[in-house]
């Protein structure tokens, strides 16, 4: 049973048959339901530490950010498993706190908590 306090940011599929869901009070996970909120899957990867900012791309991608571990990965559309580290702290990610896909510049916009910075990556 997901608590009020445990949902920090969702996401739904576009066929609207998955809600995603970042669990930002002391779980730290990535959770996918149906539409009917039966638990399909729980991700969790030392890479994604304190998930916070999540979208779903109309192609269904899941991208996440992991607050602490200062990542953006692209996790399957079944909610299991990582399918790419997107941006790391490398690339300059400190703190991502949102993130998002645009189709009309081909790229991936990120929110940095720490020092109110928008990164934007070009993708392929």
């Amino acid at each position: 049973m997901l608590l009020c306090f445990a949902v920090y940011k969702c996401a739904v599929s576009p066929t609207g048959d998955r809600l995603y869901i970042t669990n930002y009070y002391r779980q730290y996970k990535l959770v996918t339901l149906a539409r009917d909120g039966t638990l399909l899957a729980t991700y969790t990867d030392p890479a994604l530490r304190i998930p916070s900012g999540l979208h779903v791309t109309p192609a269904g991608q899941v991208l996440v950010c992991g607050w602490g571990s200062h990542t953006v990965l692209q996790v399957g559309w079944e909610g299991q498993s990582k399918l790419a580290t997107l941006a790391t702290e490398e690339d300059g990610v400190g703190y991502p706190r949102s993130v998002c896909y645009s189709s009309t510049t081909s790229s991936i916009i990120v929110g940095l908590w720490e020092d109110n910075n928008i990164l934007v990556f070009r993708v392929e």
